[in-house]
């Protein structure tokens, strides 16, 4: 894939039908690890009106060179720790991995959520590499690994200090 230019940017109002069918499509992928089936409409649908109706929930938009390409979710229900904010969920469409968008995604919500001071995250066991060598690039190897066990499966989160607050992913 040639040189891309990955943004990152706050989710709008009108942005909620399409996170809501990326969310689709990242259940779809989670399906094996995720306790949860479709419904009467052949959706899994997600809770995202607390995206918009909270000021401690946050939506972003990913794009490469201004195609839609992912998202994050970011929100203040920590599972480690005592401040900053939690990366719900994020996700990049399979076309653009691989390309650098993974690792540019949750360093442009970094930036594009400066306001809100920290960031943690759990990844999934699969995950768990991408993620400690994402946060170890970014922090230069400073983060603390805890292991969550929140039922269905293990989580991996990286908790680490940045220059606008405590985060973790």
């Amino acid at each position: 894939m040639a040189a891309v230019a990955v943004v990152v940017r706050r989710g709008l109002p009108q942005d909620r039908p399409l996170l809501a069918r990326m969310l689709e499509l990242y259940q779809y992928e989670l399906s094996d690890l995720w306790l949860q089936d479709l419904d009467a409409r052949g959706e899994y649908g997600y809770p995202l009106g607390r995206y918009w109706s909270r000021d401690d929930c946050h939506p972003f938009i990913v794009t490469v060179n201004g195609q839609l390409a992912g998202f994050a979710l970011v929100d203040a229900a920590l599972r480690v720790g005592s401040s900053g904010h939690w990366m719900d969920q994020f996700f990049v469409l399979k076309k653009y991995r691989r390309a650098g968008v993974g690792r540019a995604g949750p360093v442009g919500v970094r930036g594009a959520a400066r306001p809100m001071g920290g960031w943690p995250n759990a990844r999934q066991p699969r995950r768990a590499s991408f993620w400690r060598k994402v946060i170890g690039e970014y922090t230069g190897g400073r983060f603390v690994e805890h292991e969550l066990d929140p039922g269905s499966w293990l989580a991996s989160v990286q908790c680490f200090s940045s220059s606008t607050g405590i985060a973790s992913s």
